[in-house]
């Protein structure tokens, strides 16, 4: 996905050739970078001997096969809900799922929605070949925004029917300048769009894609509200929290734990649960370096099954675990979503919206429509710093009233754009583009 960013933001005549040399040095880089970088290592590492792993794991299938490609975590997120539909409705297909990126494929290697889950091997004229000869996809779904040349024109050349999901398209992209032919035209490879926003649709109708091009939404709602609705309570959260006021904090970074430390040191009767993007050794030290009155959550867990011990009384709590942050925001008063103090932005805020919470948020919020809308509707606030989040902290946990409405405003907000994964269910089943 970065990849594709980087190339997008390049104003260079011919670039194929720019792909070409690009696509030659990624792999070199990242074995370099994995003597250093452990997600670099995996990457490299996940697509030694990959054409065997795959063949071997196909060798034995009898069904048609449906891929669908994700870049990383948060596009599997998105993708998952049309996947697990299409799992349902097409029970006679195999299912193949591939990532770029070990962020998503580490997490989900053993996910029991698919029936083969592999890194994509990167992308070449030889490896696009190899890669579709062996799997023979019936149908290609790819998540929100991977544009891989010689895979895209590949399926093409097949007639395999190809389709974008939960796309997004901003101006300054590529596809949309008077140089971006080379990227423009990729985007001739695939049967239908389905965007999340109108502005997506409007930019695709004006460099001339026009058919099949659909208002579907975001898929990240259904998932959301799917995750809401099968939730089992966390008896150890529950008795950490024991009643009292408490902030959620999801997916932060050091700056955001900054911000909220200032909060966290004058308010001691309040509940801090904090769940850190990154859960290195290191960073959850710095974690528990912040706020001095805080315990990590395996720890916690010890203290709970010592027969006849209480556990100290911390006020925060720092979650060292994978997989619980969309159960967590159950339990808050209000929610803080990290990322906003970073060039790259926010994190997932309506996992938080779904529960019925006030959202908040650092200032860098512009490239995700739900988090504008949310701020639009009155569900969400944007904070610029320490002093203004303990501005709207303090207001928010001393007027339950403005706590019930805003909350009531995020969990509507995400409740009407539900819908978008059974719109591409449809329009599959619709245009028989798989076969029941």
């Amino acid at each position: 996905m970065g990849f594709n960013l980087f190339i997008c933001s390049i104003n260079y005549p011919n670039l194929l050739f720019l792909y070409r040399i690009f696509i030659g040095i990624y792999p070199i880089a990242a074995w370099i970078l994995g003597f250093v970088n452990p997600k670099a290592k995996q990457w490299h590492r996940g697509r030694i001997e990959i054409f065997k792993q795959i063949a071997a794991a196909l060798a034995s299938n009898t069904k048609p096969v449906i891929w669908m490609h994700c870049a990383s975590l948060g596009e599997f997120e998105q993708g998952r809900p049309v996947l697990e539909e299409l799992q349902k409705k097409y029970p006679n297909y195999s299912i193949l799922l591939t990532f770029f990126s070990p962020s998503g494929y580490e997490v989900h290697k053993n996910y029991s929605g698919a029936d083969y889950i592999f890194y994509l091997p990167m992308d070449s004229a030889a490896n696009a070949r190899k890669f579709l000869n062996i799997t023979k996809p019936s149908i290609a779904l790819f998540v929100k925004y991977e544009f891989w040349h010689y895979y895209l024109t590949d399926l093409k050349k097949r007639q395999v029917p190809t389709i974008l999901i939960a796309g997004i398209f901003r101006k300054d992209q590529l596809f949309f300048k008077w140089y971006g032919n080379f990227y423009k035209n990729l985007l001739s490879c695939f049967t239908a769009f389905f965007v999340q926003d109108k502005s997506s649709q409007s930019l695709l109708h004006s460099i001339g894609i026009n058919n099949e091009v659909h208002l579907g939404g975001d898929t990240r709602f259904d998932r959301v509200i799917e995750i809401a609705n099968a939730f089992l309570p966390i008896d150890p959260i529950a008795h950490f929290c024991n009643n009292s006021l408490v902030l959620v904090a999801g997916s932060t970074w050091f700056q955001d734990d900054e911000t909220i430390a200032h909060f966290e040191k004058t308010n001691p009767t309040i509940k801090f649960i904090i769940a850190p993007h990154d859960i290195t050794h290191q960073r959850l030290q710095n974690c528990l370096g912040l706020y001095k009155n805080a315990v990590l959550y395996s720890d916690y867990i010890n203290q709970l099954n010592r027969p006849g011990i209480a556990p100290q009384n911390f006020n925060t709590l720092i979650i060292d675990n994978v997989g619980m942050l969309s159960k967590l925001y159950h339990y808050a008063t209000i929610t803080f979503i990290g990322g906003g103090f970073g060039a790259d932005g926010i994190h997932n805020c309506i996992e938080a919206a779904v529960h019925y919470k006030p959202v908040l948020f650092g200032p860098v919020y512009d490239k995700y429509i739900e988090a504008l809308g949310l701020v639009d509707a009155g569900g969400a606030i944007s904070i610029e710093d320490a002093l203004d989040f303990e501005s709207v902290a303090n207001r928010l946990f001393s007027n339950e009233a403005e706590r019930k409405k805003m909350g009531q405003i995020a969990g509507d907000f995400v409740q009407a754009h539900k819908g978008a994964s059974e719109k591409i269910i449809h329009y599959i089943q619709e245009n028989r583009l798989l076969t029941s």
